[in-house]
């Protein structure tokens, strides 16, 4: 198995919206802002070559959005999509499976662009298009809380193409990448956990988008339910924790990858470390 981390892009968004309740005093010692009440985040997706197949978990805003998305989304760095997966060696066409994790539009604007003649195409067109059925449901009838986030022309062309499979229950994808389901963030996000060499690696998508959010109540004000999200990271951190996973942050700007451990305040983060090297001290 190869995993490659792919940083799609960096981007600037209001610390507030990250943090929620808890206070700026707090959150600004571990994650600072800039005098714009800015903070620096990562869009980043995992890519898994393995038996034959190559493996896309989510794909970033993309490059269709209406501009006044990026009114608040201020991108900066990172190598692209298709273009960090050319330095890669992979192009579009080769990617067989694409595992969104949830349809908010920075988790799966990349997956549909525009033609030549501005019509909608997917971006990988040999691919399969996985997401659950709750998040789909949820996706198509948005609630005012999400309805920006849920964009129509994210989500039906990948219908229209015959393309999209909707995963009914958490499981196996394949025999090495389980999807679990998750509710607090929005309905029906999948968290896909790898296992790699002995060890497994939790995809933290947006139940854990930093280290900063590891302590149980440090939650987006994005969430729908977020004692459900409470209860979700509880969780998901004790069976991290018992079985020494490695978390691969989507979101977190300064690091990438780390373990846990104990602490009389809870589960907290351990060693930090890039998937680079984890890959290389499994070597």
């Amino acid at each position: 198995m190869e995993l490659f981390a792919l940083n799609i892009t960096n981007f600037k968004i209001d610390g507030g919206s990250m943090f929620g309740v808890v206070p700026k005093v707090l959150w600004q010692r571990v994650y600072p802002a800039d005098e714009n009440n800015l903070c620096s985040w990562a869009l980043r997706s995992l890519v898994i070559k393995h038996e034959g197949r190559i493996v896309l978990i989510d794909n970033g805003f993309g490059a269709k959005q209406d501009k006044k998305i990026f009114d608040f989304h201020h991108l900066f760095g990172g190598d692209g999509l298709e273009e960090g997966l050319a330095q890669l060696g992979i192009r579009p066409e080769e990617v067989t499976d694409m595992v969104l994790t949830h349809l908010h539009f920075d988790h799966c604007g990349g997956g549909v662009k525009l033609d030549n003649e501005g019509k909608p195409a997917l971006t990988f067109p040999n691919a399969t298009y996985y997401v659950s059925r709750s998040q789909w449901e949820w996706a198509i009838n948005p609630n005012i809380r999400e309805a920006d986030s849920f964009r129509p022309e994210n989500l039906h062309p990948m219908m229209e193409s015959g393309h999209l499979k909707l995963i009914e229950r958490e499981g196996p994808l394949f025999p090495w990448l389980e999807l679990r389901i998750c509710e607090g963030h929005t309905r029906g996000q999948m968290v896909p956990i790898i296992e790699y060499n002995g060890t497994k690696i939790l995809f933290a998508a947006d139940i854990f988008p930093a280290t900063a959010h590891i302590p149980l109540i440090w939650n987006m004000s994005y969430e729908i339910d977020p004692l459900k999200t409470i209860q979700e990271k509880e969780m998901l951190l004790r069976e991290a924790l018992q079985n020494r996973y490695l978390l691969f942050f989507q979101h977190d700007y300064m690091i990438e990858c780390c373990t846990l451990k104990e602490t009389p305040k809870g589960i907290r983060v351990d060693r930090t470390l890039s998937l680079k090297e984890f890959i290389a001290e499994k070597a």
